[in-house]
């Protein structure tokens, strides 16, 4: 599949994005994330920028320190020696997309809403890693460690995050907490930065607790339209 084709079809909403991908692709999200990434519910008009959806490729800003969750393939010097996971200043990094997939062992349907309180996967696009925490201490500030584990977006039940948010789905607007589902941590940037060989990236870990360090919002990306059942029970609702 040319990239063309795959480029009209991500945003037709028509077929997932790989869950490894080459640069090329990582290229096109870039080309696409603009375009995408307005308009109402799926790209598609309506009254707000609607709900995040599964098969969706995203960036995630950390809001108290202006960071976009990243990773590459470079691996921590101590504790697990997994692929690292930090937080970038620089809003055109190819490296900070992120695929929204269903929880371990389990599908999401491509397109459908992902419901406040459910459990996800977030997948590297550059790498097929997932993003993960285990019991091992993170290498500034000795808090729990998050890295990307995995091989092409299959790892175990430590990839697993629970979204929390307020309402029934997960809006694109919306600032969100996302909770380890296995050791309870949140999703959190310290502000302490690496040095080489990733100078001025900042750390991300899991925080015991919930504090203004573990918000979240969704910025750019190619978001996959809200699946017709998803459109079907929304109808049924406001009857």
């Amino acid at each position: 599949m040319g990239p063309e084709v795959v480029a009209a079809a991500a945003a037709a909403g028509r077929a997932p994005l790989p869950v490894s991908a080459p640069l090329p692709i990582v290229a096109l999200v870039l080309a696409l994330g603009a375009a995408v990434n307005g308009g109402g519910e799926g790209g598609g008009g309506g009254s707000g920028p609607g709900p995040v959806t599964c098969g969706s490729v995203v960036k995630l800003l950390n809001v108290r320190h202006n960071v976009r969750l990243h990773s590459h393939d470079v691996r921590y010097g101590s504790g697990s020696g997994q692929q690292s996971v930090t937080g970038v200043a620089a809003a055109d990094d190819g490296n900070s997309y992120w695929r929204v997939r269903g929880r371990t062992a389990a599908v999401c349907e491509r397109g459908r809403p992902v419901r406040c309180g459910q459990a996800i996967r977030l997948t590297h696009l550059g790498t097929g890693r997932n993003l993960h925490s285990h019991r091992f201490a993170s290498p500034l500030s000795g808090n729990q460690e998050v890295s990307a584990f995995g091989e092409d977006g299959e790892g175990d039940y430590l990839d697993d995050w629970t979204v929390l948010c307020s309402g029934t789905y997960w809006a694109r607007d919306s600032e969100v907490r996302f909770q380890h589902a296995s050791t309870d941590v949140f999703l959190a940037v310290t502000g302490e930065q690496y040095g080489r060989p990733i100078h001025g990236q900042k750390e991300v870990h899991g925080a015991a607790a919930s504090s203004q360090h573990n918000y979240w919002k969704v910025m750019e990306g190619v978001f996959m339209q809200p699946s017709e059942v998803f459109k079907a029970e929304r109808y049924h609702a406001e009857l």
